[in-house]
């Protein structure tokens, strides 16, 4: 087998092709098998150094600001009236404004993020998306580098943290784009519910890694805690350049939409078959030709829903313009809605750990490790969420009804959560599987129903447009709620969970059209069918 290379096959991919074909020149190797699980491999493995290069100041915040009354001072230090109630802490986190300072620290980090957003979707639809995630994945490993060394080098100035939070999301925002776009050339529509679902556990699993590895260095050197991360992310970053495959037809691979015919038609998110017979089975019964009949009624009547929509794209595949995103069908209402999904998400990602430490007797170490909970659950939000939307075709639902089922198990956790460490630990999971379940469907497969929208004329380019407007707008709600966490908890934590309360209800709202379409379009299919 003799491999031909071109300027889209990693350097790599090349290597382990020459090896093969001078080692097992006859073998048989499913070839788009193996591509398609790299791909998978590659960007569930990225997007979670991704999660967990983000996570180590949500864990640090506890020894950056301490009641320095349960600490005895190492001896060479003189304790007087003016560092008694603060020499344990890192400056300038020392003093009362410290919870303020931190979030806007988180916020500095996420309005970055999602300013960069918007800009990065654009630049991915027209860059080589290896050298995209690369260099985002090795800045953002050296920003995260630079803040852990602080500690070492006795960096206290404000303006020093700020800086770094802000070129960190900057750089980090290269990665959901990136990896959207890529998974999304790769894998149809078919199960794209359950296998987004299963992929996206990378961000919970980011999360978990993330806290533990910080946990494991925040009580003897913080630093550690940052730097550690940042290593890891910068090579995994090499490791993308060195092997990621960014489109099938790099190598000759067939299109996943050529591998499976099953096509999407609605804006439910219904699949809807439309295959012909086949010769040699032409000898269907009436039933089943007037279902087959019923269908492509069926579809023909959604398209005429969406015929206002006039599709600004040509078969050619010229990147898609903001404004001609904006006009598909469900991205406005699910952007606004994870605006608010994400600003909830990302409240307990900040905030979790110093949470549970204020709420509980247990220590900084502890308090990460026992957080990591809410992203197991999570993790199984995201799969059951998946396969329901796969099974339904009803995405909005999906996430209203998760969102629905948040409001009140936010409430019961926020009273009855210190109440013992086993409740704790059932309460979280359960918060995290409902919080998080809206949050990975809407990133993941709905951005990517979209982006693949038969208003587009199959134009591929528009996915890292639509994923960016959508987890973009998300990410403005998730600057927005670790800053205002920041500032609420000073008056008391209930207030904290009213809000996340509250903005989960907004999230509830923004769908509210969608359910109605879906549950419409739903009841027109079984009239049509029975």
């Amino acid at each position: 087998m003799t491999f031909q290379t071109n300027d889209g096959v990693p350097v790599g991919i090349s290597l382990i092709w020459k090896v093969s074909d001078s080692c097992c020149p006859r073998a048989f190797v499913n070839r788009t098998f193996w591509y398609r699980a790299s791909v998978f491999i590659l960007t569930y493995a990225g997007y979670t150094c991704y999660h967990l290069s983000r996570k180590p100041i949500s864990v640090v915040k506890n020894v950056l600001n301490q009641n320095c009354s349960d600490y005895n001072p190492p001896p060479d230090l003189i304790i007087n009236a003016t560092n008694k109630d603060n020499w344990c802490d890192w400056a300038p986190f020392g003093d009362k404004n410290a919870a303020t300072l931190l979030g806007a620290l988180d916020s500095a980090y996420l309005f970055s993020y999602a300013a960069s957003m918007f800009l990065s979707g654009f630049l991915a639809e027209r860059t080589n998306l290896r050298y995209f995630l690369a260099l985002g994945m090795i800045t953002s490993g050296l920003f995260t580098y630079l803040f852990g060394i602080a500690k070492s080098y006795g960096i206290h100035y404000m303006w020093y943290f700020t800086l770094i939070q802000i070129l960190s999301g900057v750089v980090q925002s290269t990665g959901w784009p990136g990896v959207v776009t890529v998974i999304g050339n790769w894998f149809g529509r078919r199960k794209r519910g359950i296998i987004f679902g299963l992929w996206n556990s990378h961000t919970s699993l980011g999360n978990i890694l993330g806290s533990l590895i910080a946990g494991e260095y925040v009580e003897g050197d913080w630093s550690l805690s940052f730097i550690v991360p940042g290593v890891l992310i910068a090579g995994m970053g090499f490791v993308i350049f060195l092997f990621l495959v960014v489109r099938p037809v790099d190598v000759d691979c067939p299109l996943p939409d050529q591998v499976s015919s099953e096509r999407s038609v609605s804006q439910g998110y219904e699949r809807v078959s439309t295959e012909e017979p086949q010769d040699g089975f032409m000898s269907y019964e009436a039933d089943n030709t007037e279902s087959v009949i019923d269908e492509q009624e069926l579809t023909r009547r959604l398209q005429r829903e969406d015929s206002q929509v006039t599709s600004c794209h040509s078969p050619s595949e010229k990147p898609i313009g903001f404004i001609g995103a904006l006009q598909i069908p469900g991205v406005v209402e699910y952007s606004l809605s994870l605006f608010f999904a994400k600003l909830v998400s990302y409240t307990f990602l900040y905030w979790l750990p110093l949470y549970i430490k204020s709420s509980t007797t247990l220590s900084p170490a502890e308090s990460a490790q026992l957080s990591t909970l809410f992203d197991v659950g999570g993790i199984a939000g995201a799969i059951v969420a998946g396969g329901i939307s796969d099974y339904s075709g009803m995405s909005a639902t999906t996430c209203a009804g998760m969102l629905s089922l948040a409001i009140p198990m936010m409430f019961v956790y926020e009273d009855c959560g210190t109440g013992g460490y086993v409740t704790n630990v059932v309460l979280l999971i359960v918060v995290g599987f409902l919080v998080n379940g809206p949050y990975a469907l809407i990133t993941t497969a709905v951005s990517a129903d979209l982006g693949t929208h038969h208003s587009l004329e199959d134009n591929a380019k528009a996915l890292a447009t639509v994923s960016a407007i959508i987890d973009g707008t998300g990410s403005i709600g998730a600057a927005v709620g670790p800053l205002l966490a920041g500032v609420v908890s000073i008056v008391g934590w209930q207030y904290v969970f009213y809000m996340l309360m509250t903005a989960n209800v907004l999230a509830l709202l923004f769908l509210t059209r969608l359910v109605k379409r879906e549950i419409h379009i739903s009841r027109l299919r079984w009239l049509l069918l029975f």
